[in-house]
């Protein structure tokens, strides 16, 4: 393979790779936003209408600011998932 080609194909793989990784860095940024926490469906309370993992039940919550449910216990393994869903955007809901 003559140089030039191979300088071709390195720089457009690098270019792929560096576009790669702002495009993960973005889709991680936007499911970590508190705009994740805004669009759970409410209840006419304000409340967050999601699915409990430790009762597995309905329940419609208040979510604080970090993405916590009111009745979030952190030693419970079944809540800290809970959280984990929230902040990621694909927490069960109703």
């Amino acid at each position: 393979m003559d140089d030039r080609l191979e300088s071709i194909i390195r720089s457009a793989a690098r270019n792929a790779g560096k576009r790669y990784e702002e495009v993960k860095r973005a889709y991680r940024d936007g499911r970590n936003s508190p705009a994740a926490l805004d669009s759970l469906p409410r209840d006419d309370d304000g409340r967050a209408k999601i699915v409990c993992r430790r009762h597995v039940e309905r329940r419609a919550a208040a979510i604080d600011a970090a993405g916590r449910p009111a009745c979030f216990d952190p030693d419970h393994p079944d809540c800290q998932g809970c959280v984990e869903d929230i902040r990621e955007g694909v927490v069960e809901t109703w």
